[in-house]
């Protein structure tokens, strides 16, 4: 046997240090102490009865998180990619059509998804900053007949907010499964599942809930577990089958649960402290405070002289702001300042918002008049430092 050739690596001979800093992006957002601690709680066994008590308190947050009655609630082991795919995944099958609504990054995740397991996929493109009018939605699943159809809720690489009102209906009118992300948007804007004839919507920790990244509570309706429990197919993922997460999150009504994976314990113990902290502030406190701190922060903007992205205001998503870049300037240059005088993170665009806009994230703890305040500072800060074109 020969002796080992790859020595013990120096970097981990070193301690950990990771710095603190303002996370003012669009995700993850900072994590308070509260939740902190209670990720570090001792690890016992997923499978352990005070884990399965664990997991029904974060099933009954997520409940009124998303207004819903859905016995078929509850968090992925994953982030919000991960509930995308099981969303898609399990409500799809191969050679089905499936209708996207692209107005930003999150409507082309969504597609490529779909499009990967034989879906016949059909989109409607908005530009960015821009929405879909019930009408223009009619006459696309009139056209298509999709089994799904897909719209992000809070499209935070452009910076909108898509109205939900009566997309529900109409996608039953068709016979159609209404999909809906709303990583972005959760806990900061209003969203009623059920009244709003939602069938499968989902999210992530690591925004408004100020939890760390790793989790995604995900619902599904009556009608859609109808339709995913009736496949022809198995699910193309093992891991994000449903049938297998049901028991696992005891949404099945079986009187024991099967092992499946082995649940991220300490992120659900992160999960379940951010509903609680959710519960007690209450959802219709969240959404005003949000709303207020996002007009407080718009004002203080457009006091400066910079613009808006999303021109509507009504279209404006509370918790990720898009500005448009400022003329002259290079985007990159102005979030490296930032970053580097401020300890403060914002972003440039993402995908069909790259080189247009920069993205503010101000969600959950960070909501509020004083981090608005920290953020007008450091972009008056690097608007007068920056090099600017005279081109």
């Amino acid at each position: 046997m020969s002796s080992i050739s790859v020595p013990p690596p120096k970097c981990l001979q070193k301690p950990l240090t990771v710095p603190y800093r303002h996370m003012f992006g669009p995700g993850p957002s900072n994590v308070p102490s509260r939740i902190l601690e209670a990720g570090a709680n001792p690890v016992i066994g997923h499978m352990h009865p005070e884990i399965f008590e664990i997991m029904n308190d974060i099933k009954s947050g997520i409940q009124y998180m998303f207004q819903t009655q859905n016995k078929m609630t509850l968090a992925v082991s994953g982030t919000g990619h991960s509930a995308m795919e099981c969303a898609i995944f399990n409500a799809v099958e191969p050679g089905e059509s499936v209708l996207v609504a692209v107005n930003g990054i999150w409507g082309e995740r969504a597609a490529e998804m779909a499009e990967r397991i034989g879906a016949r996929v059909n989109t409607i493109v908005a530009p960015p900053g821009g929405c879909f009018t019930i009408e223009e939605m009619e006459k696309a699943l009139s056209k298509h007949r999709p089994a799904l159809l897909f719209v992000a809720h809070g499209e935070s690489s452009t910076g909108v907010l898509h109205p939900l009102d009566g997309i529900g209906q109409l996608c039953h009118k068709y016979n159609c499964l209404f999909l809906v992300d709303s990583v972005a948007s959760i806990g900061g804007a209003p969203v009623y599942m059920d009244q709003q004839e939602i069938d499968i919507l989902y999210t992530g920790s690591q925004k408004v809930l100020n939890a760390p990244p790793g989790t995604a509570p995900i619902s599904f309706s009556e009608r859609a577990c109808q339709k995913i429990f009736s496949r022809r197919t198995k699910p193309v993922s093992f891991y994000l089958d449903l049938s297998w997460l049901a028991n696992y999150w005891g949404c099945d009504g079986k009187p024991s649960r099967v092992y499946h994976h082995t649940g991220p314990v300490t992120a659900f113990y992160s999960l379940r402290e951010s509903l609680s902290v959710l519960v007690e502030e209450g959802l219709e406190n969240s959404w005003e405070r949000h709303l207020k701190v996002a007009e407080y922060f718009h004002a203080g903007l457009e006091s400066m002289g910079l613009k808006l992205f999303v021109k509507e205001k009504r279209l404006r998503l509370p918790t990720v702001t898009t500005i448009v870049a400022p003329y002259g300037y290079d985007w990159k240059e102005i979030t490296s300042f930032i970053m580097k005088t401020h300890n403060l993170e914002i972003s440039g665009g993402l995908g069909p918002s790259v080189g247009l806009v920069l993205r503010v994230g101000l969600m959950g703890c960070n909501s509020s008049r004083e981090n608005v305040d920290m953020v007008l500072a450091a972009l008056k800060d690097a608007l007068k430092h920056c090099h600017k074109s005279k081109v």
